[in-house]
């Protein structure tokens, strides 16, 4: 039924644009979750045909790069990161520069959402102990783990959704984003201080705080993972297979239970993914994405040239959110160049920075703030959010136009 495909697509991603639903405890997940039982309920999708829209490699990646935070998580590693950068307090400009460059070189490795996920409770704490206003920080923390994500095909959801599905090269993307996500993450860092009056704090623990105790077996087990996957990266084996053989050995543990280590796996994010996958799958049957593709090819607007894709990607991220729109993207439009892949990559990553709902990195930071008694609001977020984002698009769709890589 046409009619019913094309109705839960649109009320679906008006949910991921609003978030819930109005007057209901529904969140994004829940608002696809439901759209996609509706499709399977009316027959208007089968079973079948919903397992096969699923990008099994993409949802693999995702599952095994969490399972590798889950054991950093386990050893004490995010503790210690946050006690760390904490005690940077008696000079704010240093504590935000040190967090900004902490969260993003850990999310160009082990996704933003994860790393933000572990990493905002233990800033908010230590932040608040040192009775200093943890919004800014917080905001300089989902603003660094966008832009840092940005840097490889493993940083972020989208990115891994692209990598895949358009074969990018892993090492080739990383070394064409360095120059811009580092410029990101500089225009972060400006774009909270000239927004935000930073105070400084002791620098010291409150009497009675333990230090937080690494399990340095745990870790050396992490970090030699990561090795190992990095050499994995530069050999023909697919990224998913490379991911889950490490992810299979970390579960092979005598000491952290592989209830606690799957526990840690973020299983609404992977949820959302199955269920927009059948969704798109089914609004693809109705043949409208085909015609509207014809008509936009008709008057030069396909998002292959920046004029139309840096535009594109801003007000899609900042409605629907930057995962929904690349997967939307994707499976709507087919057949994007390489290029036009990387630059959707890079724009569609930095976008999310404009507002609070503009990536579920900013939507995490927000709730794991708000169940530490700290209100991180729409406003807030915005008045950094929209100056970081417009500039760093600005330099990367120069850096993209410089290079050749998409015309303008």
């Amino acid at each position: 039924m046409t009619t019913l495909s094309v109705a839960v697509f649109v009320l679906v991603y008006l949910g991921m644009a609003l978030g819930r639903i109005p007057g209901l405890a529904v969140d994004r997940t829940g608002v696809a979750l439901l759209g996609l039982i509706a499709l399977l309920a009316s027959e208007d999708l089968s079973l079948a045909e919903a397992g096969a829209a699923i990008d099994v490699p993409t949802i693999a990646l995702l599952f095994a790069l969490m399972i590798l935070s889950a054991q950093f998580e386990h050893s004490g590693f995010y503790g210690w990161i946050a006690h760390k950068v904490v005690h940077a307090a008696r000079n704010p400009k240093r504590l935000l520069a040190v967090l900004i460059a902490v969260t993003g070189v850990l999310a160009a490795i082990f996704t933003n959402d994860v790393v933000v996920f572990a990493l905002t409770p233990l800033v908010a704490a230590g932040l608040m102990s040192e009775k200093l206003d943890p919004r800014p920080y917080l905001i300089g923390l989902a603003g660094a783990a966008n832009a840092g994500s940005a840097a490889t095909l493993i940083g972020n959801p989208q990115n891994i959704l692209i990598g895949q599905a358009g074969g990018l090269d892993f090492w080739k993307y990383l070394a064409f984003a360095i120059p811009p996500t580092i410029a990101c993450l500089v225009i972060t860092f400006v774009a909270v201080i000239a927004t935000w009056r930073l105070t400084a704090g002791s620098g010291k623990a409150p009497e009675g705080t333990v230090p937080p105790q690494i399990d340095r077996f745990q870790l050396w087990k992490g970090i030699a993972a990561v090795a190992v996957l990095i050499g994995l990266f530069l050999t023909p084996l697919p990224r998913e297979l490379s991911a889950l053989a490490i992810a299979g050995l970390l579960l092979l543990s005598r000491r952290l239970s592989s209830r606690n280590m799957i526990g840690a796996v973020d299983w609404q994010l992977l949820l959302l993914f199955v269920c927009l996958f059948g969704i798109t799958a089914s609004f693809a049957k109705t043949g409208l994405s085909q015609d509207g593709l014809a008509w936009l090819a008709a008057r030069g607007l396909l998002p292959d040239r920046l004029s139309v894709l840096a535009p594109l990607t801003l007000a899609a991220s900042n409605t629907i959110g930057n995962v929904p729109a690349v997967i939307l993207m994707i499976k709507l439009v087919p057949d994007l160049s390489d290029g036009v892949l990387t630059a959707l990559a890079l724009l569609s990553t930095f976008a999310g920075n404009l507002l609070l709902t503009g990536s579920l990195c900013n939507i995490i930071v927000a709730e794991r703030a708000s169940a530490c008694g700290v209100r991180l609001g729409f406003v807030d977020f915005a008045r950094s959010g929209i100056p970081m984002t417009l500039f760093s698009l600005l330099v990367t769709v120069a850096w993209l136009w410089v290079t050749g890589l998409v015309p303008l």
